[in-house]
């Protein structure tokens, strides 16, 4: 049984329910044959989805040195990541209805000249205020580019070659977040960090040159503007923004005791609401929601969502516990999770040959398990937990992960028309990025809570009614008289203090302990 026939395009009857291999048929090289300039499209436009992406991680590893280059606070620093995160799912949704308002070719080469321009403006930003609204620009048009490539990939190829494009797409949304910190790092730590804006130009030029050859003229439909479900552009727009925000700032702000992020989360419930109804009743909706009724684009995308939580989660959680408890610098920590990256790269072009030989749906299954277990590898963490332990864990991880994404992509798109390509790839995109969002702020929330939890726990036997606590303050204080402290009183609080850190880096390290089994 094809992925074709395992589409919503049929009935369900009881017989289409039977367990049944799902795999790719064997290829008809000869009524298959991909023209050169089509797969120059398709590898220009998941480059594109590659830069886009890794532009977040890439620019999260060297916060701490932007924010001391433009005179951020440690607070403010968050924005510069915000600011580029909310224009970016805004616009993947519009991007189908956009990209027909234009032409492909017109948009895209637009938006890739734009993302360029904005990522080199970014590295003369001279404060905060500059920095975000260059972010921003960057995140909208950087966020065009990632379900172009998707839409390219289900429209331009036959069914026969889609794993190959889904394999290659597959590199933007699962290996691009894992090597990001792995660049950002190296870039920061040996040539500062305005190079991890510059480095996108190279690659960002060759994919401008792959598309202006490869993607066919056609005209603009520029009457489309007037019939645009502006109604639910207007409120996905409010919707998604203030929910991101909420999402990104929400830990931070302590959630609902903030005035801040209370009267954002009604203006996202409202905004939410309103669009969905609005979505549900028009002729020609901005997303097109009844694609989720389908069966295999339904629980694609559901799963979808639930990968971007463990995946952009594991890649927010393993730099913080590396910079936070282990203290590791930026390209330290590129090094630890460069083999979360690396193998990804090796497996990845193997890919489509196992989706011809194995049912997709198995080879899910045993990516999300892998990728589970190199989770609940880590739930043992102790004070020497680092570099070196993370070691197979991210091995088992990278496997997980090139084995889930492509057959994904490949199970949510069967079937799907090129009518109806631009909407599925912009919910399908959207929600992954949703996920991420919604998962890293749970996980954020987590940390804390939990380092709190176990603070409390452990200062219960911390206690100077406690002989072992008792002698070891007196070794403790002995230990600063006898290097350089004069006055018992100084090296007593000193001993006290000394105690209280060790107390709250074992918390730490136990809080994520906890994060990695959730």
């Amino acid at each position: 049984m094809s992925v074709a026939e395992f589409s919503d395009d049929h009935s369900l009857r009881p017989r289409q329910l039977a367990p049944a291999p799902v795999a790719l048929p064997p290829a008809n090289q000869n009524a298959d044959a991909v023209p050169l300039t089509t797969w120059l499209a398709v590898i220009g436009a998941t480059l594109g989805a590659f830069l886009a992406v890794i532009n977040i991680q890439i620019v999260n590893s060297s916060l701490a040195d932007i924010q001391g280059a433009i005179g951020a606070g440690i607070d403010d620093g968050s924005w510069i990541s915000t600011a580029y995160l909310i224009p970016e799912i805004i616009v993947i949704p519009l991007s189908g209805w956009l990209a027909r308002v234009f032409s492909w070719r017109k948009y895209l080469l637009a938006n890739t000249a734009l993302f360029l321009a904005f990522s080199v403006a970014c590295a003369f930003a001279q404060n905060l205020g500059e920095m975000i609204v260059l972010r921003a620009f960057q995140g909208f048009t950087g966020g065009v580019l990632i379900p172009a490539a998707f839409t390219l990939i289900i429209t331009l190829l036959p069914r026969s070659k889609q794993p190959i494009g889904m394999a290659m797409f597959a590199l933007s949304a699962t290996f691009a977040p894992a090597i990001g910190p792995t660049v950002g790092g190296y870039l920061n730590e040996n040539y500062g960090w305005e190079y991890i804006f510059y480095v996108n130009l190279v690659p960002g030029l060759i994919m401008l040159a792959m598309l202006f050859v490869s993607l066919p003229k056609a005209p603009m439909q520029l009457g489309l503007l007037r019939q645009g479900d502006w109604a639910g552009i207007i409120a996905m727009a409010i919707g998604l923004g203030a929910l991101q925000t909420v999402l990104e700032e929400g830990n931070r702000e302590d959630w609902f005791g903030s005035d801040f992020i209370v009267r954002l989360s009604v203006v996202a419930a409202v905004a939410l609401a309103a669009m969905l109804w609005i979505e549900l009743r028009v002729k020609n909706p901005l997303i097109n929601l009844r694609l989720l009724a389908r069966r295999n684009f339904g629980l694609g995308t559901a799963a979808n969502v639930m990968l971007g939580a463990a995946l952009y989660g594991s890649s927010f959680v393993l730099p913080l516990y590396l910079s936070q408890v282990q203290h590791y610098n930026a390209e330290q920590i590129g090094e630890v999770l460069a083999w979360t990256g690396i193998p990804q790269l090796i497996l990845i072009p193997f890919i489509p040959r196992l989706m011809r030989l194995f049912d997709i749906r198995v080879l899910i299954g045993v990516g999300l398990s892998l990728f589970a277990a190199s989770n609940f590898m880590n739930i043992y963490m102790t004070f020497d937990y680092a570099g070196d332990q993370l070691f197979w864990p991210n091995i088992v991880r990278a496997v997980g992960q090139a084995l889930v994404m492509a057959p994904l992509a490949a199970v949510a798109s069967a079937g799907m028309e090129a009518e109806n390509a631009g909407a599925a790839s912009g919910l399908f995109n959207m929600t992954r990025n949703l996920g991420g969002a919604i998962g890293i702020a749970v996980l954020q929330t987590l940390i804390t809570k939990r380092e709190q939890f176990h603070s409390n726990v452990l200062m219960h036997s911390v206690s100077e009614f406690n002989e072992a606590t008792r002698q070891r303050i007196s070794d403790l204080t002995h230990y600063f008289l006898t290097h350089g402290v004069a006055d018992a009183a100084v090296a007593h609080h000193e001993a006290v203090v000394a105690i209280g850190r060790v107390v709250r880096r074992q918390a730490s390290v136990m809080a994520y302990s906890d994060v990695f089994l959730m």
